[in-house]
């Protein structure tokens, strides 16, 4: 009898997304890293700050520019890779400066923006990237714990599988009594793990995780983020249900098996 199972293709899909999630966040750390190292613009009081727009221009701007230059091209090398990797790329780097952080900081960094590499500038972007660098750990978090999940599944699955492929082998003709009673008993008791291990799952997907910032990911979104392509919604529950049919239907036939000996 097939069963059919969706938690090998779902561990393959946890791996690829543990990865792109590690490597955006050290793309964060990097990122941070390069721009602690850069020196700010001293205040003026005509600088115009975060929330500047095109204007005349300012003593000191040649300077300025170079800086929030070196900001974006240090974003485009680090950041902008992981976060458009999932489309076409034709995206503008301020758009994608925009998504990560906010508007207001995507227009201080703009060529056409005469703001300058202020200390309110650089203390926005580094608290922004803090904020996206702690929402990555918390995703790497869960996806630890989704793991977790699938390991349980797949070795609860392959005991289950491998005991029905087995059972197959031998027809129920060629079973005494005595055998096919246990056989029944063995069949109930994969049901009882297929029903634990949907509880198991079911409380996991109304948990959520929560990063050490206070961050938090609804397990529910997370899953249907995560396996968004799969030809089913839930692949651990949707497995499971094949599961406990296919024991069910092998269990109704060693019962009309046993009724026909009694």
């Amino acid at each position: 009898m097939t069963v059919t199972t969706h938690i090998d293709h779902a561990r393959s899909r946890l791996r690829a997304e543990r990865k792109a999630v590690k490597r955006k966040r050290e793309a964060f750390e990097t990122f941070a890293d390069r721009i602690a190292e850069l020196p700010t613009e001293p205040a003026q009081s005509a600088t115009p700050g975060i929330t500047a727009t095109a204007g005349p221009h300012l003593h000191g701007e040649s300077s300025a520019t170079d800086r929030c230059r070196t900001v974006r091209r240090a974003f485009a090398a680090t950041i902008r890779p992981h976060s458009v990797a999932d489309t076409d790329g034709s995206e503008s780097l301020l758009a994608t400066i925009r998504t990560e952080f906010t508007d207001p900081i995507a227009v201080a960094l703009a060529p056409t923006t005469e703001a300058s590499f202020s200390a309110e500038l650089k203390g926005a972007i580094v608290a922004e990237t803090r904020v996206r660098r702690t929402e990555a750990e918390t995703m790497e978090r869960t996806l630890a714990r989704e793991r977790t999940q699938l390991d349980d599944a797949a070795s609860t699955v392959e005991r289950i599988t491998s005991w029905i492929a087995e059972a197959d082998d031998t027809s129920l003709l060629d079973v005494g009594f005595d055998a096919l009673r246990a056989r029944h008993e063995t069949l109930a008791t994969h049901r009882d793990r297929c029903q634990e291990l949907a509880d198991r799952r079911q409380a996991f997907l109304r948990d959520t995780t929560t990063g050490d910032s206070g961050a938090r990911i609804d397990h529910r979104k997370f899953v249907a983020y995560l396996y968004e392509d799969f030809p089913v919604d839930h692949p651990v529950l949707s497995t499971v249900a094949s599961l406990d049919s296919a024991c069910t239907d092998c269990q109704r036939s060693v019962r009309n098996h046993l009724v026909r000996r009694v």
